[in-house]
């Protein structure tokens, strides 16, 4: 009787220990479909906007900007999720033969992980949910602007992939990415906190706008032959990858450019030449890319650089106006 009453806690505890795992299985397995790791292409870009209302107005409400966080985050996985739904769709991540960590999809569709159909109601509630919180953002700000900036960022984030519009594949996602992560998510953060629109929050998202264009842009590289066969216009695609890598050196070199003219024509703080740290890693990107645009495997560094620099060079903007602020109310007792 004693070794019955003891083996049932094992046994409970084994049942519970099992339902944990595969509880910690699923969320994984869902960070995976979303591609949780991008989502900083949506933090930066909300935060940089706060940092501008705030050195504006001289204050920051952090329920508004937890929300703002929160809908666009899940604006941004439902986007991701309609772009596995519709490239495997069109067939493009199936033919994609060398997917990356960076590019290919999620390829939890094509392991056989998560029904496609899951995937595509899975991002119809992440819309859903984003449009919830921009809704409710909208009633407690001034007019209408909330509203339409997340109609827009709605509609660019499913036309992206889904079908008629299909804007990744006319040869535009490439500028369509750069402008809804850059200044339709910067210019909204600080209408949130500002209830007022500015020229400032525009020009100042440009770099980082330009980054996470080279972010899609590099990691285009990879499904070159993949994007070919399904008629996917990228510019990669247009340009062929000999010639579309000096896009990218190019476009490189204009985040810096645009950074150095904000502090000379004064739309950028000062302090903004603390993004002049990550030159380095920008240089090496280069170096590595011009040996390595044709291979695959070679270029992986590169993807990372760029998404690193997206992330180091936003966070240094964001510092840059902090210590501007500081600066000011140092200066200014």
């Amino acid at each position: 009787m004693e070794q019955l009453t003891g083996n049932i806690p094992r046994v409970d505890l084994e049942l519970f220990t099992n339902l944990d795992r595969e509880k910690r299985m699923m969320i994984k397995l869902w960070i995976k479909a979303v591609r949780a790791p991008f989502f900083t292409a949506t933090i930066i870009p909300v935060l940089l906007g706060t940092v501008i209302a705030w050195v504006h107005t001289g204050q920051i409400f952090w329920m508004k900007l937890l929300l703002t966080l929160i809908g666009v985050i899940f604006i941004h996985a439902g986007t991701n999720l309609t772009n596995d739904f519709y490239d495997h769709k069109s067939k493009n991540d199936e033919l994609n033969l060398h997917p990356t960590p960076f590019s290919g999809g999620s390829r939890v569709i094509q392991q056989g992980l998560i029904p496609s159909k899951r995937i595509f109601y899975s991002a119809l509630m992440f819309f859903g949910l984003g449009s919830v919180v921009g809704l409710y953002l909208n009633w407690i700000s001034k007019g209408n602007m909330i509203l339409i900036f997340g109609l827009m960022g709605v509609l660019l984030g499913f036309f992206y992939s889904a079908e008629p519009l299909r804007i990744g594949y006319l040869g535009i996602g490439e500028l369509a990415v750069g402008f809804g992560f850059g200044p339709l998510i910067v210019n909204g953060a600080y209408y949130i906190q500002a209830q007022r629109m500015s020229l400032e929050p525009f020009l100042a998202s440009i770099p980082i706008s330009i980054l996470i264009m080279l972010v899609l842009y590099i990691n285009e590289f990879p499904d070159y032959e993949a994007d070919k066969l399904v008629n996917k216009k990228t510019w990669i695609v247009k340009l062929g990858k000999e010639r579309a890598i000096k896009i990218y050196y190019l476009l490189l070199a204009l985040v810096y450019l645009t950074i150095v003219s904000g502090i000379i024509f004064r739309f950028l703080p000062f302090f903004s030449i603390l993004a002049f740290v990550s030159l380095p890693l920008g240089l090496k990107a280069i170096a590595i890319s011009r040996k390595n645009y044709n291979k695959i495997e070679e270029l992986l560094p590169v993807n990372a650089i760029t998404v690193k620099l997206h992330s180091i060079i936003g966070l240094l903007l964001i510092t840059g106006y902090f210590f501007d602020k500081l600066l000011f109310i140092l200066t200014h007792p």
